[in-house]
């Protein structure tokens, strides 16, 4: 089952940590967004495999988008 991972705020991708298909633990990091001169981590909320990253390094994400797809569970 495909998980998708949101951007909590609007703001910029200041690092990416995770590549695609990398096996991420729950509450991993994937990805950092600058908000207002504050990084916030945005996590995975369950373990999984990383099938998708929609963004890059330097892009503008709004609050709600999707920004990655973790596949959890059997296939």
């Amino acid at each position: 089952m495909l998980v998708d991972i949101i951007a909590e705020v609007t703001g910029t991708v200041w690092t990416v940590s995770a590549v695609v298909g990398q096996t991420l633990a729950s509450d991993e990091e994937v990805l950092v967004i600058e908000s207002m001169k504050m990084e916030i981590p945005i996590c995975t909320g369950e373990s999984g495999t990383l099938q998708e990253l929609l963004v890059v390094k330097g892009d503008v994400v709004q609050e709600g988008a999707v920004i990655a797809r973790l596949e959890v569970g059997g296939a």
